[in-house]
């Protein structure tokens, strides 16, 4: 065990906030990243469904779908940005501030994709403004997710973190059913023709409402106790690396002092490899699998939305199961085990995918779903910013985050989508990518120390 692995301070910080304060934040958080999920799921559906028609020539429908999955991974290209400009400027003034502005600039670019023209009306047009308003989707989203484990780790008390931080996993949860909900609505209630014509645009328009009761929730939001608690933060803004260097040496605040001296490499590339393994699984499950069900297998297309929310409410369990677990016996356990199961279910659930069945493919991608996405998120949310110390905490966080989401959650379901097609619509690639994924999550979590009940104003990382 690290030095730096130390156990929750004397006095908790989080005990300087009322329940209220507590419950606010959590619903914040939770808000914050239902919205993100949400219009994560609504595009991903909508490219999977209905954008190669809108957005893209259809003289090569395999080419459109291709395309269509570009086009939601070009999103992935601009978090990264987001994730170090907001996350930096979280850092230095505080988490509650920068969260304002993303859910803001994320819910604006949403719902301008419902009043996009399409490919037919403007031609190339289409693609690029849809492409542009997905950027900005993106640069948003890059350090909300992110913003929101940070805040309630931070706002959290030490021993019942994992449960109270999966809460952000379950706003993803929320999301994903509300959008995958609207999306079956829609493939009921109108037929095939009317959803292409206007009706894909309801859900994206609708997605405001969200936005502004998260705004509104998150107006006058208090600072984490953990943030105002930091050495370096001084009238509510982070002192520079010079002046928090001589305000140690002065108080001869050796655990600063440290900090400062170490290299981050450590904590960043566990972090990085843990977000490998469940946003590349996250890609290929919750975005292409889908696709793959409607185009390849042929089956109607409201099987896999359906399934999306029947998974998403078998993960109502899951969820903060794993989170409970995580505090019960520790993050690096909990990871460990997640990641054995998923790799012994990933050949028979896509088997039962592959078959056609309705039934087996409800079951297969519920239990796919489940053990190999919703369980990693839940320790995800709490276990990275565990990793990293308080000074950079967000930064680090959000950049593992969207740097690894970038690679494999943008660029997977792309390269899913172009293998398959070259294997003439073999299931093997796909086998191949989650077993890649979730063997990247396991070698992390045997890497990585065991983070639970960290002090979170420690400035050091936790290895």
């Amino acid at each position: 065990m690290s030095e730096a692995q130390t156990t929750a301070s004397a006095v908790d910080p989080a005990e300087k906030r009322s329940v209220r304060d507590l419950v606010r934040a959590a619903v914040s958080g939770w808000l914050g990243t239902a919205l993100e999920f949400m219009d994560y799921q609504l595009y991903s559906l909508a490219a999977a469904l209905v954008f190669a028609d809108l957005f893209f020539s259809s003289e090569n429908p395999a080419v459109a779908v291709v395309a269509a999955m570009a086009t939601y991974g070009v999103g992935y290209v601009a978090r990264p940005v987001g994730a170090f400009f907001f996350a930096r400027l979280g850092d230095k003034t505080g988490r509650t501030k920068v969260l304002f502005y993303t859910i803001l600039l994320m819910g604006l670019a949403t719902t301008l994709i419902g009043f996009l023209p399409t490919y037919d009306q403007v031609g190339v047009l289409a693609p690029i403004l849809l492409v542009l308003l997905r950027i900005a989707q993106g640069f948003g989203a890059g350090a909300e997710i992110s913003g929101a484990g940070v805040m309630l780790a931070e706002y959290a008390p030490a021993k019942r973190r994992g449960i109270i931080a999966s809460l952000v996993a379950l706003g993803t949860n929320c999301g994903t059913l509300l959008a995958s909900g609207i999306w079956a609505i829609l493939l009921v209630a109108y037929s095939e023709q009317e959803v292409i014509a206007w009706a894909w645009r309801i859900p994206f328009i609708g997605s405001a409402i969200i936005m502004l009761f998260a705004i509104w929730v998150r107006f006058n939001l208090k600072e984490t106790p953990v943030f105002e608690e930091r050495d370096d933060v001084v009238d509510g803004k982070a002192l520079s690396r010079e002046e928090t260097i001589q305000l140690a040496t002065e108080t001869g605040d050796v655990r600063t002092l440290e900090a400062m001296e170490r290299k981050p490499w450590k904590a960043f590339s566990i972090a990085l490899l843990l977000r490998f393994g469940q946003a590349g699984n996250s890609g290929m499950i919750q975005t292409y699998l889908i696709s793959y069900i409607t185009v390849v297998l042929l089956l109607d297309r409201s099987i896999g939305v359906n399934a999306v929310i029947v998974s998403s409410l078998v993960a109502f369990i899951t969820v903060p199961l794993s989170g409970w677990l995580g505090d019960r016996f520790g993050r690096k356990r909990m990871y460990m085990i997640w990641a054995v199961v998923a790799l012994i279910v990933i050949v028979p659930t896509m088997l039962m995918i592959s078959s056609g069945v309705t039934l087996q493919v409800f079951i297969g991608y519920v239990v796919l779903h489940n053990l190999a996405v919703m369980s990693f998120a839940s320790l995800e949310n709490l276990t990275l910013p565990e990793l990293f110390g308080a000074r950079n905490r967000y930064t680090f966080t959000a950049m593992a985050r969207e740097i690894a989401a970038i690679v494999a959650t943008g660029a997977g379901p792309v390269i899913a989508a172009a293998w398959v097609s070259a294997a003439t619509g073999s299931f093997i690639p796909i086998i191949i990518m989650l077993f890649i994924f979730t063997l990247s999550a396991l070698i992390a979590s045997i890497w990585m120390p065991e983070v639970a009940g960290r002090d979170l104003t420690d400035p050091r990382d936790a290895i």
